[in-house]
């Protein structure tokens, strides 16, 4: 999955504009947080027609992240103590303002549960994602970690980091995380949150009809109709070992041009919908907002693959929001996500090792922001849950209209034929 835009530059300078601003919704200067600190915060600018393009944030004077688009969302790991930080934003015209936020971040040398995510207050889709650590004054250390959800524990996990998805029905729920310790002593912390509902499921989707598949060709990767021998494909459904529903479908790749990759798509809903789902009165796709991608894989070559991709697409009323993720293997076994407008692949620093000989479960969940942002919200490989919520815009899509899912092998520098076993296929929509 490539796809070729105009690059829009990141304007990195230090010129203060009249009458931009950068306004902070957390956290409140002078605060005394936890770390990682939460930075929310907006840009604006009224002297370039061309809008924000891009903020960051300064810990200490050093610039430690920076997202595209006119809001900032992350969280930010900072050391015990007094810290001088700045948010800052950047104009296409060369413009710039800041706001300086002064922070205390509080000594984790004392009983203590920190939430990674969700946010206190948020609205998240189920299974909810849960990360947080915890640190006590004990010697022996962390026995343990739990998540109650509305007074009733649901998980408890060993240790002192918890990476779990859980089950929530919709609605507001209070939820509490709490830490033993080795000498008696607990701690936790509340998190309110409001779980949306009314989701449907795609279940089975390695076994559907629908699928499509095309080469694709570096440097450009554009999807060609005449591929040759230089990259070579089969699809196989019903596969019955290894499988873990008796109904695996077997992906392969091959060829004789180096780093040439296969996509598999299949468009669930809209004009082109291979589940009856063509949605002509335009109801369903402009409301959906969360999506999760859900799979297993399994391969017995897995260090021949250059490239994993998992993708979720929604397009509407000129609208593209293509959720693009993709685990590198030969190519440095890190997750990526996909900047739709400058076209690029992300690292997000998040490792990427699956297991070879045996069954991997991937989810991902995105959603699809009330001002038609794309959000990065989780990765999970196997159990091991990692919280981005990046932010990206998305990018002008043209007269498509639909809801589609890919799934893509990536050839490595020798074309190296290599098999993936799917199962357990199933996309989230609300």
């Amino acid at each position: 999955m490539k796809w070729f835009l105009s690059i829009l530059p990141l304007v990195v300078l230090s010129v203060t504009s009249a009458f931009a601003g950068v306004t902070v919704n957390t956290p409140s200067n002078g605060e005394t947080v936890n770390s990682p600190v939460k930075y929310s915060a907006s840009g604006s600018t009224n002297t370039c027609s061309k809008d924000v393009a891009s903020m960051g944030v300064y810990v200490d004077n050093k610039l430690v992240q920076v997202q595209n688009g006119k809001s900032f969302n992350g969280n930010i790991e900072m050391s015990a103590g007094s810290h001088h930080t700045v948010v800052e934003e950047w104009d296409y015209c060369g413009g710039a303002s800041y706001t300086p936020i002064d922070v205390k971040v509080a000594s984790q040398n004392q009983n203590g549960v920190f939430v990674t995510a969700p946010s206190d207050g948020s609205k998240v889709g189920s299974p909810v994602s849960y990360a947080a650590t915890a640190t006590s004054s004990c010697s022996k250390g962390i026995a343990s970690m739990g998540v109650y959800v509305d007074n009733k524990l649901n998980t408890v996990v060993n240790g002192a980091k918890l990476n779990t998805n859980i089950t929530i029905p919709a609605g507001n729920h209070d939820t509490v995380v709490q830490m033993w310790d080795q000498c008696g002593g607990s701690a936790y912390k509340h998190v309110q949150i409001s779980v949306s509902g009314g989701g449907k499921v795609f279940t089975g989707l390695q076994a559907t009809g629908g699928w499509k598949a095309y080469g694709e060709y570096p440097p450009k990767y554009a999807i060609c109709k005449s591929c040759g021998d230089g990259v070579t494909w089969s699809m196989k459904q019903g596969i019955s070992s290894p499988s873990m529903t008796g109904n695996a479908t077997k992906f392969s790749i091959g060829g004789t041009h180096p780093y040439a990759d296969v996509l598999w798509t299949n468009s669930l809903i809209g004009d082109f919908s291979t589940q009856g789902m063509k949605d002509s009165d335009r109801k369903i796709i402009p409301n959906l907002h969360y999506f999760t991608y859900d799979l297993y894989f399994y391969s017995s070559q897995m260090s021949l693959s250059q490239v994993l991709e998992f993708d979720i697409n929604q397009y509407f009323n000129g609208n593209g929001f293509v959720y693009g993720h993709q685990c590198r293997i030969a190519g440095g076994h890190e997750w990526d996500v996909w900047d739709n407008v400058n076209s690029k692949w992300k690292p997000t620093g998040i490792p990427c090792n699956p297991v070879q000989n045996g069954w991997n479960h991937v989810t991902i969940q995105v959603q699809r922001t009330s001002d038609n942002k794309l959000r990065y919200h989780s990765i999970s490989l196997n159990g091991n849950t990692k919280i981005l919520d990046w932010y990206y815009p998305h990018y002008n899509s043209g007269n498509w209209y639909g809801l589609g899912v890919n799934f893509q092998l990536d050839g490595n520098s020798k074309q190296s034929p290599y098999t993936v076993y799917v199962d357990k296929f199933s996309l989230t929509y609300e």
